[in-house]
């Protein structure tokens, strides 16, 4: 850890000095602030310049204010916000002032800017790009508005998946965008941005749902091909660690506020606010101490034998299944009472299928074989019937909660709808979700707010009242601190540890974030191309990694 510390101090420094001394400055923002209807200062007085082949990393948590101040260079604001300051582009004249004040001339002379001068990579890829459409479509749409000829399209596009590092780019092109894994999605929103050649490339969070290696490969093709194309890159992130290694400044926000600003060396080593220094630490604290001999054996929430998962890759003629993919191949695990078990791997390793399986939700295309045995019940015998009334005792929490909760309901008929299935009267209800919401440190208040109302880690507390209402044994976590802030993800992971020890809940954690597992879990499982590669005590595992593939992500995580 420590040579990967003095590495990166060793990177920064150099690349400050030459960024100053070479480089050609490309954008300048003086005291950027944004406003509400109401008054709400959601940035304010941000300032900062941007120079040729420099990365500046702009760290914060949700709510600080850090990807509005992006959107607001582009005129991508909602009209009611009120926006001031003085932004200025590099352009052959000198430098030329950018119009950022809401009002009807910004999008005609911004037009030429967008994509064009300046680029971006949106943080969801499977929401920015067209689901409709496919990767070939999406690029040559970027490729049309560059003025590429039709007929270089197709040459243009494989070079471009070429350069951002995608295996077999021609084949690719024909996908669509659900056919890809996280990181070939990731991949191709940067080609796409790439496309137009832009002066400035904006990454807003582009690692967040991706797994630790992953992360890096993405921040290393960022960090390339800035060099490559000699452009100027802005990375928004919440992980501080995470930028460390790729970017020569950084700026800490704060509720709109800069809180700290300077050469990404000289903050790390010498942070001079306590926030900074927090977002450095970021400590998640330790998972609770389980003997296996205190256990009682007979006490097994999950057994999982042999457990395999198919899925239909080519049909034929007729309409039956000429090729099948493995997604998971005879996977076991056991799962004691009140205890933590974490599966960690890359994407497309199997670790989401896996919940699908242990909570039956999987398509009916799907093809299914082995065990799942949990209290005792074999649930795959179980009719639909039954199923339905067993379900209460296996609740799942997914990863992006503002996905996964109705933004029509209120908190109370969200947290309240199993027991309304199960018809449980209203005062019985009502009281249910106070407890509930109690549980996980929610003001009763919430009861009547939306969904939109409440921040990210609000929004993942009601989801995990929701699962816990229903009084389960097994708890099935998939990836339910990835969209959040680090700070947030500090306080979710506190308050599973004291669900955890309070109700003697057993979970299955399934996360990309080897930190967050770590403070939670008693073992861990990896799992790589859906095949359980090593298994055993967390502790066993971190110290003592036996797979070379456990020894990559271990050490991947590390330089974070």
């Amino acid at each position: 850890m420590t040579e990967n510390i003095m590495a990166t101090e060793q990177y920064n420094a150099p690349n400050e000095s030459l960024n100053r001394a070479q480089n050609k400055l490309m954008l300048t923002v003086d005291s950027l602030s944004i406003t509400t209807a109401t008054g709400i200062q959601l940035v304010d007085a941000l300032s900062y310049e941007l120079r040729q082949r420099q990365t500046l990393a702009i760290v914060g948590e949700s709510g600080s204010g850090k990807s509005i101040a992006s959107l607001a260079l582009l005129g991508l604001l909602p009209e009611s916000l009120t926006i001031r300051g003085e932004v200025q582009l590099a352009s052959a004249a000198g430098m030329s002032q950018l119009p950022i004040a809401n009002d009807k001339s910004r999008n005609a002379a911004l037009r030429a800017i967008r994509g064009q001068r300046i680029g971006m990579v949106f943080q969801e890829p499977m929401t920015a790009l067209n689901p409709l459409h496919t990767v070939a479509k999406q690029i040559a749409e970027s490729l049309r508005l560059s003025g590429v000829p039709k007929k270089q399209w197709r040459d243009t596009s494989i070079a471009l998946l070429n350069d951002v590092n995608i295996t077999d780019p021609a084949d690719k092109l024909n996908r669509y965008p659900h056919e890809l894994s996280g990181g070939q999605r990731q991949r191709v929103m940067i080609a796409m941005a790439l496309a137009q050649q832009p002066d400035i490339l904006i990454a807003d969070e582009p690692t967040t749902a991706l797994d630790v290696t992953l992360q890096h490969e993405i921040l290393a093709l960022l960090n390339e091909l800035k060099h490559q194309h000699n452009m100027a890159m802005i990375l928004i992130s919440h992980d501080l660690n995470l930028v460390r290694r790729y970017s020569d400044e950084i700026i800490v926000m704060r509720q709109g506020q800069t809180i700290e600003q300077g050469q990404t060396s000289a903050v790390f080593n010498q942070p001079k606010a306590d926030y900074t220094r927090t977002l450095i630490k970021q400590d998640f604290g330790q998972a609770l101490v389980i003997a296996d001999d205190n256990v009682d054996k007979q006490s097994s929430v999950l057994e999982v034998s042999n457990l395999k998962v198919q899925f239909p890759i080519e049909k034929s003629l007729f309409g039956g299944t000429k090729r099948w993919f493995d997604a998971l191949k005879d996977v076991d695990m056991t799962l004691q009472k009140g205890q933590a078990l974490g599966i960690v791997g890359e994407s497309g390793s199997g670790k989401t299928t896996i919940a699908l399986a242990l909570s039956q939700l999987l398509s009916n295309q799907a093809l299914v074989s082995g065990q799942i045995v949990v209290n005792g019940q074999d649930i795959s015998a179980l009719s639909k019937k039954a199923l339905r009334n067993f379900r209460s005792q296996i609740q799942m929490v997914f990863q992006d909660p503002f996905a996964s909760i109705n933004p029509r309901m209120t908190v109370m008929q969200i947290v309240e709808e199993g027991l309304l299935v199960q018809g449980v009267n209203k005062a019985a209800r009502q009281q249910a979700v106070m407890e509930s919401l109690a549980t996980v440190h929610l003001p009763l208040a919430f009861a009547q707010r939306y969904p939109h109302e409440l921040s990210g880690g609000q929004r993942q507390r009601v989801a995990l009242a929701r699962a816990l209402i229903m009084k389960p044994s097994l708890l099935i976590l998939d990836e339910p601190t990835s969209a959040l802030d680090s700070t947030t993800q500090v306080t979710v992971v506190s308050l599973l540890r004291e669900i955890q020890q309070k109700l003697q809940i057993s979970y299955v954690f399934i996360s990309h974030d080897l930190k967050v597992v770590r403070a939670l879990c008693q073992h861990i499982m990896v799992l790589k191309q859906g095949a359980c590669v090593e298994s055993g005590r967390t502790e066993d595992i971190f110290s003592r990694p036996q797979h070379p593939y456990a020894k990559q992500l271990l050490k991947a995580s590390s330089t974070q």
